[in-house]
């Protein structure tokens, strides 16, 4: 059954096509859910409330664009409203946005490094990393998503970035270290 096939039947609420939609899209959405929850087990609970919505939403689903961008945003947002309801953005200064000057070798810093590092930065920070970086929406956007001024996304992206800077030195140094 081709794709198009499926979302007309799960537009019907046909639960087996709602199971095959699952598995067909559950390992491209999950890291998705991965980058904007603080834990394994919210990242499993965020995608199953994910995938609720993308069903309850898909006579909304006009058969244009992308598909699977539609129902990642669908993720996106999903688990940003669960961080919503849950707690309240720490507002920093907004006069720190001045971008840090990362120099790394590519091959010095591995790529499951980077992404253990993104995901201990605090939710905040994270959230407009990913947001911004990782998935290349605007300040304006994230500002809007999250319910923060564009100067506070811009501040919380600088601050994850300076962190992330500080994790990435910290760990060249101490293999420098180890190797003299």
């Amino acid at each position: 059954m081709g794709i198009k096939q499926l979302i007309q039947k799960c537009k019907k609420q046909d639960i087996k096509a709602q199971e095959q939609l699952y598995k067909m899209f559950a390992h491209k959405l999950f890291p998705v859910c991965l980058k904007y929850s603080s834990t394994y087990q919210q990242a499993e609970d965020n995608l199953q409330d994910a995938f609720l919505m993308i069903f309850k939403s898909m006579p909304q689903y006009k058969n244009k664009g992308s598909f699977e961008g539609w129902m990642k945003r669908i993720v996106i947002n999903t688990a940003l409203q669960k961080y919503r309801k849950q707690t309240v953005f720490e507002i920093i200064r907004d006069d720190f946005h001045k971008d840090p000057e990362i120099e790394v070798e590519e091959d010095e810093v591995s790529v499951d490094y980077l992404l253990e590092i993104i995901q201990q930065l605090p939710d905040r920070y994270r959230q407009v990393f990913n947001l911004y970086v990782l998935d290349g929406f605007s300040h304006k956007e994230i500002a809007e998503m999250l319910n923060i001024s564009t100067g506070t996304s811009k501040s919380n992206l600088a601050r994850a970035r300076v962190i992330l800077k500080e994790k990435i030195e910290s760990s060249l140094y101490k293999t420098a270290a180890r190797s003299v």
